[in-house]
């Protein structure tokens, strides 16, 4: 019984590892970094989700004299969706915001990259999370698009 016990165990641990492990959507945008990011705010705006915060990994190593390409996160949620994902979870505000992470090609373009939301609350196995979660893919994927 033991044996069964261990053995479900280890398949249930896999799956969520396997569940944990989907890469990120990735879009090249063709269009130059600095005006694919503020087209990307506006789209954000657009779509009703709020930019929460901004990361600049091109402004922190300009800082200490060292240049590199591009590279922003932008983080991005909603207030009503905040609601919604603490009352299913408290533990899983550590997800929120979600992240649009934009870096530079070597010819100046930007790339626009992201988890869906339903991969980043699926490990939780919650039935309103995962509801939710489907609801901000099709945002975050609407909000790509108008980015373009």
């Amino acid at each position: 019984m033991r044996l069964i016990y261990m053995s479900l165990l280890a398949a249930l641990l896999l799956f969520n590892v396997q569940a944990q492990a989907q890469g990120p959507v990735s879009i090249e945008t063709k269009q130059p970094f600095e005006i694919y990011v503020t087209k990307l705010k506006s789209a954000i705006s657009a779509n009703k989700m709020g930019l929460v915060s901004e990361a600049c990994a091109t402004c922190g190593a300009k800082s200490i004299g060292v240049e590199i390409a591009g590279n922003r996160v932008l983080m991005v949620f909603n207030p009503h969706f905040a609601v919604r994902m603490l009352k299913a979870s408290i533990e899983a505000g550590v997800e929120a915001p979600l992240r649009l992470y934009v870096t530079q090609n070597d010819d100046g373009t930007a790339r626009l990259s992201y988890h869906k939301a339903s991969d980043v609350f699926a490990p939780y196995g919650l039935k309103a999370l995962d509801e939710m979660a489907k609801e901000l893919d099709v945002i975050l994927n609407k909000i790509a698009e108008d980015s373009l």
